[in-house]
């Protein structure tokens, strides 16, 4: 899974790095592009690193979305999509997933660029994207090829086909369809057999209660061959540093910079992880 080892190392901001501390390979799992590896101590010093370098509390908050806005209108594979949010929704608590939020839009552009660059091949793949929300990631993807597999709590179903049914019409690539999952529960027979090629998410790194639910759902999803990509807004060190210290325990954690992200679409409030089953 791990191929072509080279060592990079420079200055960033104030932070001087030494060129043993950063381990860069050549593609790690599926993905082509280069991959800045943690190592499996490292979670503290991860976090220290990415708060030094990206400093996001002094970056604006959602600047690629609208959240108070009814609809999200973003070009992509050559279409117009159409999102619609529920901003009112945003007041109950536990529910984020109503509205767009930047690591989605990220994400989705990501791979967008990523397959345009054949970083990413995804025609044909098999992709399951956790808590989607509403839906963006996973129509993008849908679009660009792969049969999609959305997932989400039962309350936030209703939105999430809409958005499906109203941006996947005429000549799709690819497939989209809508599935309850509650992280932790277990699978339905059709998530897991065949395993997917790439599992999916943005802002699934939010509460230190969901962290260990969440990475029994990848375990469960994951085989030698998939991937696993994530993005997340860069909001608690605690939470993230958390999921990294048990995620490093059964997976090989990468981070791609955002030199590989689609150009118009980046954030210092966001990050984007890869993973692979150790």
């Amino acid at each position: 899974m791990l191929s072509e080892y080279s060592r990079d190392g420079g200055e960033k901001g104030e932070e001087e790095l030494e060129e043993s501390e950063m381990l860069e390979v050549e593609g790690l799992g599926l993905y082509k592009g280069k991959v800045r590896i943690v190592r499996s101590e490292e979670a503290a010093e991860e976090i220290m690193l990415l708060w030094g370098i990206q400093q996001p509390i002094l970056s604006k908050h959602n600047v690629l979305v609208h959240q108070s806005s009814p609809q999200l209108h973003i070009d992509a594979c050559g279409r117009s999509l159409s999102i619609l949010q529920s901003p009112s929704s945003l007041g109950t608590p536990g529910v984020t997933g109503a509205v767009m939020w930047d690591s989605g839009v990220v994400l989705g552009k990501f791979l967008e660029h990523a397959v345009e660059c054949r970083k990413v091949l995804l025609q044909e793949k098999k992709v399951v994207e956790l808590g989607s929300g509403c839906g963006l990631v996973g129509c993008i993807t849908a679009l660009l090829g792969a049969d999609v597999v959305l997932t989400d709590l039962p309350d936030r179903l209703r939105l999430l086909k809409k958005n499906v049914v109203a941006n996947l019409y005429g000549d799709v690539r690819g497939s989209a369809i809508v599935k309850e999952l509650t992280w932790g529960d277990d699978l339905d027979q059709d998530l897991h057999y065949p395993l997917p090629d790439y599992v999916l998410g943005s802002d699934v790194i939010y509460s230190e209660e969901a962290v260990m639910d969440l990475l029994a759902t990848l375990l469960d999803l994951c085989g030698t061959h998939t991937t696993v990509i994530l993005a997340g807004e860069l909001r608690n060190d605690a939470i993230l540093e958390y999921f990294l210290e048990a995620a490093l325990k059964d997976f090989i954690v990468g981070c791609i910079n955002q030199e590989q992200w689609h150009p118009d679409y980046r954030s210092q409030r966001v990050v984007i992880y890869i993973m692979v089953k150790k």
